[in-house]
């Protein structure tokens, strides 16, 4: 079978090297040789190997009917989404790690796969090298899920584990991550949640089969969070994590991106660096966990090719993923209950203690200042007793 890889970037480049370096394992996995027949960049490589399969214009891969299977990692919507949907259309298997493309576009592009009994698959597109797109396709298909809560984003998790280990300032952590290649020169899709977001809304549509717009999921990034929040946060017995979650709840779907508490017996607690975890709870099954290398060249790229070896494995067989075009309208996050922790100045302690339920105080980590735990409340109720006051600093707390 011919493969066209579309983007010859970081995994791209990835995908190459894993279908050549273990050209022989996966030959035996598919039972029929896979060949690069063509790689589509605007770059030369001169000198390299992938120079003799490299081309400019996508027309030549989509008119060559030869081409049974088109890799997409470019990123991004332009060209992407067109290059996928022409490829589809004419009865090529797609197989992308585009978390952007695969949450906008997700649900009509398995429609088209599914018309024209071909594939999209899209196991890369969240948590890098984890295989949590089977799960929802494949394993956890005899329960309703009832919840979804997971470090989705590297980058974020990364930088919190140093806060916490090292009491790092926020500004000295990005700039740690940026030297280590774990965050880009311009970082706002990570600490801002907008990756973590994109990542959640393909897992709630799969979860529900139904479409979730990422623009309508509340998303906060980390950028308030501060080595203060961090060392209350340690005095809690408690760590930071960004977290995307959805819950289905009295006929509702709620989704929401943001900074939490979590306690050290959460097993979240202990996923650092830039691993991911997603845990999953269903009505039967309870609580499942998966975990591993969120990102990174090989991982990612390792994910992709098990798609690959998907599509091999069933040529002319379309592969069923539940995700229909219609929207899901998710539910107000004001509805939602936690436990909210606020710093406050000292002068505002006593009008804080009489407008929250106070589960934990603590006085003694910063001059002038105190932390709150509360009680469980919902976020209505929160915002209402806050209103008159100044709030130094606000995270939400996972029980």
């Amino acid at each position: 079978m011919n493969v066209a890889i579309l983007g010859f970037g970081t995994v791209g480049s990835g995908v190459y090297d894993v279908l050549t370096l273990n050209r022989e394992i996966i030959t035996k996995r598919t039972g029929t040789e896979l060949n690069i027949k063509y790689v589509l960049d605007l770059r030369e490589f001169p000198g390299q190997p992938v120079e003799k399969v490299l081309v400019h214009d996508y027309n030549i891969i989509l008119n060559d009917d030869d081409v049974d299977i088109v890799v997409e990692v470019m990123g991004g919507l332009k060209p992407a989404y067109e290059f996928t949907k022409q490829a589809l259309l004419k009865g090529k298997s797609v197989c992308t790690s585009n978390k952007e493309l695969v949450a906008k576009h997700g649900a009509e592009l398995i429609e088209i796969a599914r018309e024209k009994n071909c594939n999209y698959l899209f196991e890369a597109s969240v948590g890098g090298g984890i295989p949590i797109i089977r799960q929802f396709i494949r394993s956890i298909t005899a329960d309703d899920i009832e919840e979804i809560n997971g470090i989705l984003n590297g980058t974020t998790n990364y930088m919190m584990t140093r806060m916490r280990e090292e009491g790092l300032a926020f500004d000295e952590v990005l700039k740690e991550a940026q030297a280590n290649g774990y965050a880009e020169r311009n970082p706002a899709a990570d600490i801002e949640g907008h990756d973590a977001c994109r990542k959640i809304a393909i897992l709630t549509s799969l979860a529900y089969g139904k479409q979730v717009d990422s623009e309508d999921i509340y998303t906060e990034g980390i950028t308030k969070i501060s080595d203060v929040d961090v060392a209350y946060a340690s005095r809690l017995k408690r760590g930071i994590k960004l977290l995307g979650s959805s819950k289905s709840e009295n006929g509702k779907v709620y989704a929401m991106v943001a900074p939490k508490m979590v306690k050290k017996d959460n097993p979240l607690y202990m996923v650092n660096g830039v691993f991911n975890a997603i845990m999953i709870k269903g009505n039967m099954l309870d609580e499942v966990m998966c975990y591993g290398k969120g990102a990174g060249k090989l991982p990612t790229a390792s994910a992709v090719v098990s798609d690959v070896i998907d599509v091999a494995k069933h040529p002319g067989t379309n592969i069923p993923i539940i995700w229909d075009r219609e929207k899901i309208e998710l539910g107000n996050i004001e509805e939602l209950s936690h436990a909210f922790f606020v710093r406050v100045k000292t002068d505002d302690l006593i009008a804080v203690q009489n407008s929250l339920p106070v589960d934990v105080l603590i006085d003694d980590v910063a001059e002038g200042e105190a932390g709150i735990l509360t009680k469980s409340m919902k976020e209505c109720e929160f915002n209402s007793a806050i209103k008159n006051i100044s709030v130094l600093s606000m995270i939400r707390c996972e029980a």
